[in-house]
């Protein structure tokens, strides 16, 4: 197959550079999207300072950690997908195995977690101290008040396009923070969390599941480029359009984020938040810490500066006081 001059990576949120610049590096050494997706994503689960993917993740409201994640092949459209599972270390790679499998490729619960035992998967206690600690703190400030718990939602989102024009997307996360057991949101959930097509390109989503998948936003996205949008134009549409619809039809619309990627390495984002950060790196662009800020029905997106880095990791790793 010709090598195309582009690649690409782009991901979701801050959390995700440290990935996304394994990725870059595996991409440019002419890997390919699929291992270059499951590394991004595995960096992020593996460390234990992220509240709301793998290890360190936030628990439901019962305390109990509960994961999702998905992984989608855009040359086949092979799909593996695994949700409120338990005490497994690397929920993504569940899911890029479940891909592999012709049948039963998104499994739940304890189903998921004894075939992801069975094949040999790691074991692994996902409820960190410190995520107990801030389980602790938020359960007295909201349901111990009769309040709403319902925060914190982020989920790592991660596209790649391989110098042989395929496309990967896969994602992973705890979920919305003091969720009920069993409560899954859109991340695991091909359409609306993810979608990815290599004729076309790539799309994924973080924010509130429950009205993500209302608009089968991911799905959307790359609907739109595959009609000619830019990504840019096509993320911003997609994200508007369904706010105006969800308010107007709905009466209320939650944060909505995603970011895309089309098969030339041209890449877009679009929020209705304005703390909204991504990460990227392509043929052209080292890997980098994007921000943006919303105006009206468009994204502004600016670099990330040495203060704001700073002062995430200052946040991230704070103590907790309960």
């Amino acid at each position: 197959m010709t090598l195309s001059i582009n690649w690409g990576v782009i991901a979701t949120w801050r959390m995700a550079w440290e990935g996304v610049s394994e990725a870059a590096q595996l991409l440019q050494g002419n890997n390919d999207a699929s291992g270059a997706a499951v590394r991004a994503v595995t960096c992020v689960e593996d460390y234990p300072f992220y509240k709301s993917v793998g290890y360190g993740g936030l628990p439901n409201e019962q305390g109990v950690v509960e994961l999702d994640a998905a992984f989608m092949d855009g040359s086949t459209l092979a799909i593996g997908a695994v949700a409120s599972i338990r005490d497994i270390a690397n929920p993504i790679l569940v899911a890029q195995a479940l891909s592999r499998e012709r049948f039963n490729s998104f499994m739940v619960g304890e189903g998921a977690q004894t075939w992801a035992l069975a094949q040999g998967f790691e074991r692994k206690n996902m409820l960190t101290d410190r995520a107990h600690q801030h389980y602790l703190k938020r359960k007295r400030e909201t349901l111990d008040r009769g309040l709403s718990p319902y925060t914190g939602h982020d989920t790592v989102g991660v596209i790649t396009l391989d110098q042989n024009q395929q496309m990967c997307v896969a994602t992973s996360t705890s979920g919305l923070f003091m969720k009920r057991p069993g409560r899954v949101g859109d991340s695991p959930v091909s359409g609306s969390g993810f979608y990815a097509d290599s004729q076309i390109g790539a799309a994924t989503a973080t924010g509130l599941g429950e009205d993500l998948m209302k608009g089968c936003i991911s799905y959307e996205i790359v609907s739109r480029m595959g009609r000619g949008m830019s990504p840019q134009q096509a993320a911003e549409s997609a994200v508007y359009d369904l706010e105006s619809q969800l308010i107007a039809r709905y009466g209320r619309a939650g944060d909505l984020s995603v970011v895309c990627m089309n098969n030339r390495g041209e890449y877009g984002a679009a929020t209705t938040i304005d703390n909204f950060s991504f990460s990227v790196a392509t043929t052209t662009q080292t890997p980098a810490v994007f921000l943006t800020t919303r105006e009206g029905k468009h994204t502004l997106i600016r670099p990330a500066d040495q203060a704001w880095l700073d002062a995430y990791i200052e946040r991230i790793t704070a103590e907790v006081i309960v």
